[in-house]
Protein backbone atom coordinates (compact mmCIF):
# COMPACT_ATOMS: atom_id res chain seq x y z
CA UNK A 1 0.00 0.00 0.00
CA UNK A 2 1.40 3.39 -0.94
CA UNK A 3 1.44 6.41 1.34
CA UNK A 4 -0.32 9.61 0.31
CA UNK A 5 1.63 12.85 0.65
CA UNK A 6 0.18 16.31 0.16
CA UNK A 7 2.25 18.72 -1.89
CA UNK A 8 2.54 22.48 -1.53
CA UNK A 9 4.61 24.84 -3.65
CA UNK A 10 5.56 28.29 -2.38
CA UNK A 11 8.14 30.97 -2.91
CA UNK A 12 10.90 31.90 -0.47
CA UNK A 13 13.81 34.36 -0.62
CA UNK A 14 15.96 31.38 -1.70
CA UNK A 15 13.64 30.15 -4.45
CA UNK A 16 10.47 28.11 -4.90
CA UNK A 17 10.09 25.19 -2.47
CA UNK A 18 8.14 21.96 -2.53
CA UNK A 19 6.72 20.69 0.75
CA UNK A 20 5.21 17.27 1.43
CA UNK A 21 3.06 16.44 4.46
CA UNK A 22 0.98 13.41 5.33
CA UNK A 23 -2.62 13.15 6.49
CA UNK A 24 -1.50 13.83 10.08
CA UNK A 25 0.22 17.09 9.02
CA UNK A 26 3.68 15.61 9.65
CA UNK A 27 6.37 17.08 7.44
CA UNK A 28 7.77 14.32 5.19
CA UNK A 29 9.94 16.22 2.71
CA UNK A 30 11.02 19.73 1.85
CA UNK A 31 13.14 20.75 -1.12
CA UNK A 32 13.78 23.60 -3.50
CA UNK A 33 11.83 23.16 -6.70
CA UNK A 34 14.98 23.26 -8.85
CA UNK A 35 16.26 20.32 -6.77
CA UNK A 36 13.04 18.31 -7.23
CA UNK A 37 15.00 15.42 -8.76
CA UNK A 38 16.83 15.08 -5.43
CA UNK A 39 13.50 14.97 -3.60
CA UNK A 40 12.23 12.25 -5.93
CA UNK A 41 15.40 10.16 -5.46
CA UNK A 42 15.12 10.37 -1.68
CA UNK A 43 11.41 9.49 -1.75
CA UNK A 44 12.09 6.45 -3.95
CA UNK A 45 14.98 5.40 -1.71
CA UNK A 46 12.84 5.54 1.43
CA UNK A 47 9.41 4.49 0.13
CA UNK A 48 10.09 2.63 -3.10
CA UNK A 49 9.08 3.65 -6.61
CA UNK A 50 5.42 2.86 -5.98
CA UNK A 51 5.43 3.38 -2.22
CA UNK A 52 4.00 6.87 -2.26
CA UNK A 53 1.49 9.03 -4.10
CA UNK A 54 1.32 12.82 -4.36
CA UNK A 55 -1.73 15.05 -4.33
CA UNK A 56 -2.06 18.80 -4.02
CA UNK A 57 -2.71 19.92 -0.46
CA UNK A 58 -6.35 20.96 0.02
CA UNK A 59 -5.28 23.80 2.32
CA UNK A 60 -2.20 25.65 3.49
CA UNK A 61 -0.52 23.56 6.18
CA UNK A 62 0.97 24.49 9.53
CA UNK A 63 4.35 23.38 8.15
CA UNK A 64 4.16 25.85 5.28
CA UNK A 65 3.18 28.70 7.60
CA UNK A 66 6.07 27.84 9.95
CA UNK A 67 8.61 27.70 7.13
CA UNK A 68 7.39 31.01 5.74
CA UNK A 69 7.71 32.51 9.25
CA UNK A 70 11.27 31.15 9.44
CA UNK A 71 12.13 32.95 6.21
CA UNK A 72 10.59 36.13 7.63
CA UNK A 73 13.02 35.96 10.58
CA UNK A 74 11.07 33.91 13.14
CA UNK A 75 13.73 31.19 13.30
CA UNK A 76 12.10 29.17 16.06
CA UNK A 77 8.86 28.79 14.08
CA UNK A 78 10.10 25.52 12.57
CA UNK A 79 11.41 23.97 15.78
CA UNK A 80 8.06 22.57 16.87
CA UNK A 81 7.13 21.00 13.55
CA UNK A 82 6.42 17.30 13.65
CA UNK A 83 8.47 15.41 11.09
CA UNK A 84 8.33 11.82 9.92
CA UNK A 85 11.18 10.35 7.91
CA UNK A 86 12.51 6.99 7.00
CA UNK A 87 16.18 6.16 7.07
CA UNK A 88 18.78 4.03 8.77
CA UNK A 89 19.32 4.22 12.51
CA UNK A 90 22.44 6.33 11.94
CA UNK A 91 20.65 8.71 9.58
CA UNK A 92 17.82 9.20 12.03
CA UNK A 93 20.29 9.84 14.87
CA UNK A 94 22.07 12.46 12.77
CA UNK A 95 18.80 14.11 11.73
CA UNK A 96 17.66 14.21 15.34
CA UNK A 97 20.96 15.76 16.45
CA UNK A 98 20.75 18.36 13.70
CA UNK A 99 17.55 19.72 15.23
CA UNK A 100 19.49 20.43 18.43
CA UNK A 101 21.97 22.82 16.78
CA UNK A 102 20.75 26.30 17.71
CA UNK A 103 20.06 28.80 14.94
CA UNK A 104 22.99 31.13 14.47
CA UNK A 105 25.56 28.47 15.33
CA UNK A 106 27.38 25.77 13.40
CA UNK A 107 29.00 22.44 14.10
CA UNK A 108 31.61 20.47 12.17
CA UNK A 109 30.96 16.95 10.89
CA UNK A 110 33.42 15.63 13.49
CA UNK A 111 31.65 17.47 16.28
CA UNK A 112 28.33 16.10 15.08
CA UNK A 113 29.75 12.56 15.02
CA UNK A 114 30.88 13.00 18.64
CA UNK A 115 27.49 14.47 19.53
CA UNK A 116 25.72 11.26 18.42
CA UNK A 117 28.25 9.13 20.31
CA UNK A 118 30.09 7.81 17.25
CA UNK A 119 33.24 9.95 16.90
CA UNK A 120 34.80 7.77 14.19
CA UNK A 121 31.76 7.98 11.89
CA UNK A 122 32.58 11.37 10.38
CA UNK A 123 32.11 10.21 6.78
CA UNK A 124 28.88 8.37 7.59
CA UNK A 125 27.62 11.46 9.40
CA UNK A 126 28.43 13.50 6.30
CA UNK A 127 26.52 11.06 4.10
CA UNK A 128 23.53 11.09 6.47
CA UNK A 129 23.62 14.88 6.52
CA UNK A 130 23.54 14.87 2.72
CA UNK A 131 20.57 12.48 2.66
CA UNK A 132 18.42 14.70 4.87
CA UNK A 133 14.97 14.93 3.24
CA UNK A 134 13.87 18.00 5.24
CA UNK A 135 16.45 20.80 4.93
CA UNK A 136 15.88 24.03 6.87
CA UNK A 137 13.62 22.29 9.43
CA UNK A 138 16.27 19.60 10.00
CA UNK A 139 19.08 22.15 9.66
CA UNK A 140 21.81 20.28 7.83
CA UNK A 141 23.04 23.67 6.59
CA UNK A 142 24.45 24.30 10.09
CA UNK A 143 27.15 21.67 9.58
CA UNK A 144 30.44 22.97 8.19
CA UNK A 145 33.94 21.71 7.54
CA UNK A 146 36.41 21.28 10.41
CA UNK A 147 38.29 24.35 9.13
CA UNK A 148 35.11 26.45 9.21
CA UNK A 149 34.55 26.28 5.47
CA UNK A 150 31.16 25.86 3.87
CA UNK A 151 30.92 22.36 2.48
CA UNK A 152 28.34 20.48 0.43
CA UNK A 153 24.65 21.21 0.72
CA UNK A 154 21.89 19.63 -1.37
CA UNK A 155 20.34 23.04 -2.01
CA UNK A 156 23.66 24.53 -3.13
CA UNK A 157 26.35 26.49 -1.31
CA UNK A 158 24.79 29.87 -2.10
CA UNK A 159 21.61 28.81 -0.31
CA UNK A 160 23.63 27.42 2.59
CA UNK A 161 25.46 30.74 2.91
CA UNK A 162 22.15 32.64 2.73
CA UNK A 163 20.54 30.45 5.42
CA UNK A 164 23.49 30.82 7.79
CA UNK A 165 23.63 34.59 7.30
CA UNK A 166 19.84 34.82 7.72
CA UNK A 167 20.07 32.92 11.00
CA UNK A 168 23.02 34.95 12.22
CA UNK A 169 21.07 38.13 11.53
CA UNK A 170 17.88 36.97 13.25
CA UNK A 171 19.17 34.77 16.09
CA UNK A 172 18.66 36.20 19.54
CA UNK A 173 21.77 37.17 21.48
CA UNK A 174 21.05 34.26 23.85
CA UNK A 175 21.30 31.79 20.98
CA UNK A 176 24.27 33.49 19.31
CA UNK A 177 26.25 33.25 22.51
CA UNK A 178 25.31 29.66 23.27
CA UNK A 179 27.98 28.21 25.47
CA UNK A 180 27.63 24.59 24.45
CA UNK A 181 31.07 23.09 23.74
CA UNK A 182 32.05 23.03 20.09
CA UNK A 183 29.42 25.51 18.99
CA UNK A 184 30.53 28.56 17.14
CA UNK A 185 28.60 31.36 15.60
CA UNK A 186 28.52 31.24 11.83
CA UNK A 187 30.38 34.54 11.57
CA UNK A 188 33.27 33.14 13.61
CA UNK A 189 33.21 29.66 12.14
CA UNK A 190 33.24 30.49 8.45
CA UNK A 191 35.35 33.51 7.83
Amino acid sequence: MSELFYRERFNTPTGWMLLLTDSEQRLRSLEWEDKGDRMNRLLETHYGEKGYRLADSPAETRARRAIEAYFEGELEAVSGLCTETRGTALQRAVWSALRNIPAGTTLSYGQLAREIGNPTAVRAVGAANGANPIPVVVPCHRVIGADGSLTGFGGGLERKRWLLEHEQTHATSRVRTASRPGRTSYAQGSE
